[in-house]
Parts: C-alpha cells; sequence; structure tokens
C-alpha cells in the first residue's frame, strides 16, 4: 500500500525495501494469491479538507498529489500486472473511499497481507478497519515503513500484534503452504 513514487522517494535505502517487497508479490502471485495495490491521488474537487487538508494543502492536493501526477503513481519495481486489484482512495486508510472491501469480498479474500509506506499511515489504518471488517491479518515487517523508525517498532511489536500477525517477508513462504 502506498508504494508510490513520491513516497518511495523518501524512504532511506528504499531499494532493498523495493527488492523484497517485488520478490514477495511474485511468491503470492506464485501461490495463486490476489495482489491488491493502493494508492492516493486527488482528481479535480477532492481534495480533502480538515486535518488532512490542511497538512497537505488544496494546492498541493491538485498538483503533487494528483491522481495523475508521477508522484503518485505506484513504483515501476512494485507496479501492478493485469488482474491485480488497485484503486484509489482519497483519505489515509485504503475501505473508506475506495470499493477495495467489496472487490476483495467478491473474489473470496478473508486474509490480507499487508505491506506499505508509512507504518504509522496506511498500514495501521489498514490494521485497524481490516480488523474491524474480520480479515485475518498478517503485517510483513519488513516491507513496512516509516519515516520515523521508532514509530515503526513501537508499531510492530506493541500494536500491530493485538489485532494482526507480525512476520517478517522470509518468514511468508512457510504460511503459504
Amino acid at each position: 500500500m502506498d508504494y508510490q513514487n513520491g513516497v518511495v522517494e523518501r524512504v532511506e535505502d528504499a531499494d532493498p525495501l523495493l527488492a523484497r517487497a517485488k520478490r514477495t508479490i511474485e511468491l503470492i502471485r506464485d501461490h495463486g494469491g490476489t495482489v491488491g495495490y493502493v494508492r492516493v491521488g486527488f482528481a479535480a474537487g477532492e481534495a480533502p479538507s480538515g486535518t488532512m487538508g490542511r497538512r497537505i494543502g488544496r494546492e498541493a492536493a491538485q498538483t503533487m498529489f494528483h491522481a495523475d501526477a508521477p508522484a503518485t503513481q505506484i513504483h515501476g519495481e512494485v507496479s501492478p500486472r493485469e488482474g491485480d486489484i488497485v484503486v484509489r482512495k482519497t483519505r489515509v486508510g485504503p475501505f473508506g473511499t475506495t470499493d477495495l472491501d467489496e472487490q476483495l469480498r467478491a473474489k473470496g479474500v478473508d486474509t490480507l497481507i499487508l505491506a506499505g509506506i508509512s507504518t504509522s499511515g496506511v498500514v495501521l489504518s489498514t490494521v485497524r478497519d481490516g480488523h474491524d471488517r474480520d480479515y485475518r491479518l498478517i503485517v510483513l515487517a519488513d516491507l513496512c515503513a516509516d519515516f520515523e523508525a521508532d514509530v515503526h517498532e513501537f508499531l510492530i511489536k506493541r500494536i500491530f500484534p493485538r489485532q494482526a500477525e507480525v512476520i517478517t517477508s522470509d518468514d511468508l513462504p512457510g504460511l503459504l503452504r
């Protein structure tokens, strides 16, 4: 989630993260899993208001964060393929402003394997909302990143285990067998 050009470029050591993500996506595809992508971007008239709007700014929402801007596109190293689910959201969480839940349910998906940037943003929102929607949740700790390392560590070790199984991408093959 949110492996977008503009976010990935702000992550230190993004190349190893992208390489692990790419390898994991291929593993999931090889096991017949559904791969889904969530990205944030605003079309005309969709600029957020309230706290989010003040943080981003209306002008930035229509330029840097516009739905068609290069910064809001999924990074080429982990780009979607035909048949993958791709949704564009206008809030931090992936469910509230998209049809992601409906697409997942239509495919019979009941388990979400989560990875994303940022741990304190989209990943946290997805864990909380996904738990409320009764998904089984698996967070791949080494495929999540945050701009504050201590916040990432706290969420991965203290908060997420309350609602999700937290593993690394190296642990995933054993779970998929």
